[in-house]
């Protein structure tokens, strides 16, 4: 069966405002889809409602599968889902390899088998060798690949990209961007991006949702548009 990321009917409230409402968004395997719109709108709220850990200021009901399977009555623990901030939130009191080692599944057993799949992890990472380096140690474009490989090591079966590429220069957004989509589709990972930056939606190439963050309209219906209607439409509308 596909792995397939499936919303259905989503509705998304913060008290009396409904910010998204009658979405239903298909996301294949290694695709990557993308949320669009203004602060406010509602995107990290999808993200988070999704995982399981919307705030309870927010209000969120619909259907999320993945591979068939129902997942909106799960705990986050259960889910299975990865998620990418723009801050890394690495351990200090960890060396990166032990970084990535916490993340592993219980299953796997041994702390010497556990760190053999942090380096190997790290090798494929193009981080061989830093593996009992401080995090503290790392550059900025290093620590944020290290953060993207300890998501991937807890193995989900999807990914949320909450704006994780907000915080770089426009050279090392581009270099991470495309290591993390590759990765995403290296292991057949339906993944969701957040971002208010076109270029961001055009390099993931699947389907862009715009939201309108209109506080007015009582149910603002998402649009679901092309990459490069996305970026058409940020061109003309400046996001706070």
């Amino acid at each position: 069966m596909s792995e397939a990321l499936c919303l259905t009917r989503v509705r998304i409230q913060s008290g009396t405002r409904t910010l998204i409402d009658s979405l239903d968004l298909t996301i294949g395997e290694g695709e990557c889809a993308t949320v669009m719109g203004p602060t406010g709108a509602g995107k990290s709220a999808l993200l988070a409602w999704i995982a399981g850990t919307l705030d309870p200021g927010f209000r969120g009901r619909g259907r999320v599968s993945i591979g068939g399977d129902e997942i909106a009555t799960l705990p986050p623990e259960r889910r299975r889902i990865g998620i990418q901030f723009a801050d890394d939130l690495l351990f200090p009191h960890l060396d990166v390899a032990g970084n990535l080692a916490f993340a592993l599944p219980p299953g796997i057993r041994g702390r010497d088998a556990r760190r053999a799949i942090a380096e190997r992890l790290l090798r494929e990472a193009g981080l061989d060798g830093l593996g009992d380096r401080d995090p503290e140690a790392l550059s900025g474009a290093q620590r944020a690949k290290v953060a993207l490989m300890r998501t991937l090591a807890a193995e989900p079966r999807a990914l949320l990209l909450d704006d994780p590429f907000g915080k770089l220069d426009p050279q090392l957004r581009a270099d991470l961007r495309r290591f993390v989509f590759e990765q995403a589709a290296l292991r057949g990972l339906p993944t969701l991006l957040v971002t208010r930056d076109a270029a961001d939606a055009r390099a993931a190439g699947g389907a862009v949702i715009m939201l309108s963050g209109d506080a007015v309209s009582a149910a603002p219906a998402p649009a679901v548009v092309a990459p490069e209607a996305a970026v058409e439409a940020r061109s003309r509308v400046r996001w706070a």
